[in-house]
C-alpha cells in the first residue's frame, strides 16, 4: 500500500531522513517509535506531502508522493486522515462543525440529510453523540481526540496517520483511544500508521513497527520481536533494559519465552536435569495485543554454561549468552 525507497530529507546542513526504505501493507497497523529527534513525524509528513523530501521516492498506491505534482498529491490527501497531539480542534465551532470542516474545505455540503447521517454515525462510532452541540472548551482531552478522529474519517480515507495522538492523554484514556483505533481499523479495513515514542501504544495496536534512531531505520518487525528480544543496542537503551545492574560473577543467560513457552517450567526442569541451581537475577513480562512475552536472566557458573545451552536448544528456547 505504502512504499519508501531512500527516502532522505535534509534542514538546512542538518540531514534528517537518512535513507529511509520500508514497506507498509493494506490495512495493518503500522508503528514508527523512537526516541525524540529520530525523524519520526518528519517522516510522516513526508508520506502525506506536507514536508517536500530531497531524493527517494514514496509511492502510494502506484502513485508517487510529490509536492511538484499538485492534482495528485491533493487527491492523495484526500485519502488521508491525519490526527495530531495537539488534537487542533477550532474554538468557535461546535463538535458537529469541527469534524464536517473536511467537507467543507473540499466543497462537500455539510446540512445535508446525507452528510448529517454520516457525521452523526462517526460521533457515534466515537462515542460522542450526545456532544454534538458542545464546543471544545467543554470537552476532556480525550473526548478532543475523539472529536479528531471523527474528524479525519469524514471523506472516508484509505488512511489514517497519527502523530503522537496519544502523547498528551493519561494512560486510562489513551487505552480508550487506541481500543477505539484498533476498532476502525478491524471494521473499516483503514491503513493506520501510528507514530509514537510510547512503547505501550505500539504494544498494545500495532501488528508491525520501524524503530527509527537518529534519521535511520534500525530495524522493522513485530514488535514482540523487537522489543522482547532486542539485538541493536540502541533498542535496549530505548527500553532501558537493566543489564548492567546483573551479577559480575559467574556467567549471565538470557532465555527468551514466546506463545505457549510461557507455559512450561523450562528453568525448575533444567536445573533438575542438570543437578544444579541457576539464580534468577531479571526477569519482566510484555503484554502484545493480549499475548504475553517473556524474558529473564539466568547466573550460573561457568561450567555449567555449555550443559545449559545445549538443554535450551533441545527445548526450544531461544537464548543469549549476555557478555557485558
Amino acid at each position: 500500500m505504502i512504499e519508501l525507497k531512500d527516502v532522505r530529507k535534509a534542514f538546512g546542513n542538518t540531514e534528517v531522513l537518512k535513507g529511509i526504505s520500508m514497506e507498509i501493507q493494506d490495512g495493518e497497523i503500522f508503528g514508527i517509535i523512537g526516541q525524540s529527534g529520530a525523524g519520526k513525524s518528519t517522516l510522516l509528513r513526508c508520506i502525506n506531502g506536507l514536508e517536500s523530501y530531497d531524493d527517494g521516492a514514496i509511492i502510494v498506491d502506484s502513485t508517487k508522493v510529490s509536492i511538484k505534482d499538485k492534482k495528485n498529491l491533493r487527491q492523495l490527501q484526500k485519502r488521508m486522515g491525519m490526527i495530531f497531539q495537539s488534537f487542533n480542534l477550532l474554538e468557535r465551532l461546535d463538535v458537529y462543525h469541527n469534524v464536517a470542516l473536511p467537507m467543507k474545505f473540499w466543497g462537500i455540503p455539510t446540512n445535508t440529510p446525507e452528510a448529517k447521517e454520516k457525521i452523526m454515525n462517526l460521533l457515534k462510532l466515537v462515542g460522542l453523540e450526545e456532544k454534538v452541540h458542545s464546543k471544545p472548551r467543554e470537552l476532556s482531552g480525550g473526548q478532543k481526540q475523539r472529536v479528531a478522529i471523527a474528524r479525519a474519517l469524514v471523506l472516508d480515507p484509505s488512511f489514517l496517520l497519527c502523530d503522537e495522538a496519544t502523547s498528551a492523554l493519561d494512560p486510562e484514556i489513551t487505552k480508550g483511544i487506541l481500543a477505539l483505533l484498533q476498532k476502525i481499523n478491524r471494521e473499516m479495513g483503514i491503513t493506520i500508521i501510528v507514530v509514537t515514542h510510547q512503547m505501550e501504544v505500539v504494544k498494545q495496536i500495532c501488528q508491525r513497527v520501524a524503530f527509527l534512531s537518529n534519521g535511520k531505520v534500525l530495524a522493522v518487525g513485530k514488535p514482540e520481536q523487537l522489543f522482547v528480544w532486542p539485538k541493536e543496542h540502541e533498542i535496549r537503551d530505548f527500553l532501558r533494559e537493566g543489564s548492567d545492574k546483573l551479577p559480575t560473577t559467574g556467567v549471565n543467560l538470557k532465555l527468551f519465552f514466546f506463545g505457549e513457552g510461557n507455559q512450561r517450567p523450562v528453568v525448575t526442569q533444567m536445573a533438575h536435569e542438570l543437578g544444579t541451581n541457576f539464580n534468577i537475577c531479571w526477569a519482566k513480562l510484555e503484554d502484545f495485543r493480549e499475548d504475553v512475552y517473556g524474558s529473564l536472566v539466568l547466573n550460573m557458573k561457568e561450567e555449567d554454561l555449555g550443559n545449559a545451552c545445549k538443554y535450551l536448544d533441545k527445548m526450544g528456547v531461544t537464548w543469549e549468552l549476555i557478555k557485558d
